[in-house]
């Protein structure tokens, strides 16, 4: 579809100061004889406050009669308004939108100037962008009026965008939603998006409403710019019809022309295609890609791991935040969301960015070992009072082990990880302590679900099991042998009890409700533990029990509607990592078939098949890298499966009479099974041998001459002793061996 670009300032209708109009469902608009002005507050600061550029929310809907909206302003001067800018979205192809300058938001006969213009005939049908209306009205200096917005359509939405962060001397907006508010409340922290009097590349001319498919509309951001230092989103209506330059976040527009964030700004421009500054943030951006791995075995597979990587990087903050999208609640950092995108860097070679991420994790660990479920991404703490949830005690161990074993090995390595160490014993430390003496299992957390539950839920122990591992054999790493020993413990404990309680139910979200399959079965796989027995067909039945007609899956249970491309990720990851490649590289098919036009991944997938939610989600982005990464020739490690220690010396033993030459010999083999050495003394009625240390998982052998060429049944007893807790613990194994004849 050709994009449609419309400047409504020389376009559209006016729909001039009547004496009656019922479209804002707030009351009639009346000329400006009839008003009856009360003067709104200034701006804190005293400063003329006459617009406000961000528009990355789509604040309120503005569809009459039960929804409108306005915004504040005053002008420091006595002068003509002749133009306002609004930023809206329509997904409505036809009807009218009308503006008013009021001096009182809730009296509508305070207006003094109307504004409109049709839908259909002024701007061509659904779509989003900057509107400018003409005005011709005189304003006074110092006086605060408000800017009305409302909407009269068949069918559809309309939506004011705007940005929930208040910029100092800034004034609030309204919202007039009859069957929330029952009538208009004031916002004092969001800001629609508008300008008074706009000139050069505010409002219009900055990016004129466009003509966009409805369903693109459903994406609130359809791409991003970047300068590796700031973001700034792509709106549907600036990306439609637009592509990336290869290999960078620079847009080629359907002109030709490349629009771009440069260094220092926080605001794109548009420049001629080949700008030299352009060019330089494109061969940087090359060069970094090409500092690390492009997995994928195709070209589409390549070109979404491209974008992924840049993508990723774009979100990733200067200190290590991630952002799991650049957008309203999205803008925060998730510790299990960022562990994912720092274990994908770490995969495709790009350690530095993987620790920087795993550093900012550390820092925002909580006193007692834990995470809150997001935080601000200047790493201040949490933006509400969400729950916080017990899988980052996991995910961000796996992480951190994830980072270290790509990692080149040097010095520096063992010092970044001696520096993070004391975050894994934290989180190590408390999922450990936090399990269930008698099932093993974590107590209910909120999961990635962001939904609580009231038993042990799979969403949360799988993690713990990943991270508990993980933390072992890095305590093993560092000489921490007590450490290693103690979440050795706690992961066999916890991987029984999923053993004993989700396995025989096929890996359900909990157990009080066995019937309901869940999505985080997928994460029963590498690269986050070794695939238990039976995996296999409990990831096809919660494959069938959860797929939609679309061909993704829903998280878990039922009404969710839309498919979810992390969930279906976490299957086509369990299938990469359990040498299934058929179903994974078909389920990968899929989720990069999900891609917007501009080649981003997006959280959900609509009926239709078309992309929705936020687009690029950073967790589906990083998923993507892994998926590719373990369907290549080098599968992602695993964390090894801690083995408790031992409380006792454990060892098998053999023993077998023999013959040479007509005689009789007796060799006894005796194998250590345990994670630490022991010393082994093999001794009977042919003799004794002693071994002071024989290594995990190895043999102490020994061979006993009888003389005899005739021999009768006996036994040889096999004596293991260690230091444990600092006293001998000794055992012994008898060992029958039967009769032989050798003459």
């Amino acid at each position: 579809m050709a994009p449609t670009t419309v400047r409504t300032a020389a376009r559209h209708r006016r729909l001039a100061v009547l004496t009656t109009l019922t479209a804002f469902g707030v009351g009639a608009l009346v000329p400006a004889a009839a008003a009856a002005p009360t003067a709104l507050p200034l701006a804190a600061d005293g400063d003329a406050y006459v617009d406000q550029p961000d528009h990355d929310t789509a604040l309120y809907s503005v569809v009459a009669p039960d929804n409108a909206a306005a915004q504040e302003f005053v002008l420091d001067v006595d002068t003509t308004v002749e133009r306002v800018s609004v930023w809206l979205s329509s997904s409505a192809t036809e009807g009218t939108i009308t503006t008013e300058i009021r001096t009182d938001v809730e009296e509508p006969t305070s207006a003094i100037a109307t504004s409109g213009i049709d839908i259909a005939e002024d701007l061509g049908g659904s779509g989003s962008g900057w509107i400018d209306l003409d005005y011709d009205v005189s304003v006074a200096g110092g006086t605060g009026y408000a800017l009305v917005v409302q909407a009269d359509v068949p069918s559809g939405k309309v939506a004011w965008h705007g940005t929930r962060t208040a910029r100092p001397g800034s004034l609030p907006s309204w919202n007039y939603d009859v069957p929330y508010w029952g009538g208009w409340q004031q916002y004092g922290g969001s800001r629609a998006a508008f300008h008074i009097n706009p000139t050069g590349l505010e409002g219009c001319g900055g990016g004129c409403y466009q003509v966009v498919p409805d369903w693109a509309l459903r994406l609130p951001v359809a791409g991003l710019y970047s300068n590796g230092t700031d973001v700034a989103p792509i709106s549907p209506s600036e990306g439609w019809g637009a592509e990336y330059v290869p290999g960078s976040n620079v847009l080629e527009m359907p002109d030709g022309r490349w629009r771009y964030l440069p260094e220092g700004a926080t605001s794109p421009v548009t420049v001629a295609a080949g700008d030299a500054d352009a060019m330089a943030q494109i061969e940087e951006s090359r060069a970094w890609l090409a500092s690390g791995t492009i997995p994928g075995s195709t070209a589409e597979e390549r070109a979404t791991a491209e974008r992924a990587l840049l993508s990723m990087r774009a979100l990733t903050r200067p200190n290590g935040a991630v952002a799991a999208a650049w957008h309203s609640a999205w803008k925060y950092s998730w510790p299990r969301d960022s562990s994912f995108v720092a274990a994908a860097f770490a995969a495709t070679g790009h350690i530095e960015e993987s620790l920087r991420i795993n550093t900012f994790n550390a820092s925002t660990q909580r006193a007692d070992g834990t995470w809150e479920a997001r935080t601000t991404l200047d790493g201040a703490g949490p933006p509400d009072d969400r729950e916080w949830q017990l899988d980052g005690n996991g995910f961000v161990p796996w992480s951190i082990w994830q980072w270290y074993r790509a990692a080149d090995e040097s010095s520096t390595r063992d010092a970044q990880l001696a520096d993070l160490y004391p975050t894994v014993q934290k989180a190590a430390d408390y999922s450990a302590a936090s399990l269930d003496p008698d099932t093993g299992l974590p107590p209910a957390s909120p999961d990635y679900w962001e939904l609580g539950t009231d038993t042990p839920n799979l969403g949360t122990a799988v993690p713990l099991l990943a991270g508990l591992n993980a933390a072992a054999d890095l305590a093993a790493e560092t000489g921490n042998a007590d450490d290693r020993d103690r979440w050795s413990s706690a992961a066999d404990a916890l991987a029984d009890g999923i053993a004993r309680t989700f396995a025989p139910l096929g890996y359900p979200r909990t157990t009080e409700n066995p019937d309901a399959r869940e999505s985080a079965v997928g994460l029963m796989a590498p690269p986050f533990v070794e695939a238990p027995a039976g995996l296999p067909d409990a990831l096809d039945a919660s494959w069938d029990a959860l797929v939609l007609p679309s061909g993704g899956v829903v998280p878990g249970g039922s009404g969710w509607g839309v498919a979810w491309t992390p969930s279906t990720s976490f299957f086509a990851l369990a299938w990469a990592g359990t040498g299934n490649t058929a179903r994974a590289t078909e389920t990968l098919d899929w989720i990069v078939d999900s891609r917007t036009w501009l080649g981003e991944l997006p959280e959900q997938v609509a009926s239709d098949g078309k992309a929705t939610s936020v687009s690029p989600l950073v967790w589906t982005g990083a998923l993507s890298l892994l998926i590719m990464s373990s369907l290549d020739d080098d599968p992602l490690p695993t964390p090894p499966t801690a083995v408790a220690p031992m409380s006792e010396p454990t060892v098998t033993a053999t023993a077998e009479l023999r013959c040479l030459d007509s005689h009789a010999y007796l060799a006894v083999a005796a194998k250590n099974e345990e994670p630490d050495p022991v010393a082994i003394e093999i001794g009977g009625d042919h003799g004794t041998r002693s071994f002071a240390t024989v290594a995990p998982g190895t043999f102490a052998t020994a061979t006993f001459a009888t003389r005899e060429d005739s021999v009768p049944a006996g036994e040889v007893e096999v004596v293991a002793s260690a230091e444990i807790e600092g006293e001998t613990v000794s055992t012994t194994t008898t060992v029958p061996y039967t009769a032989t004849d050798c003459g």
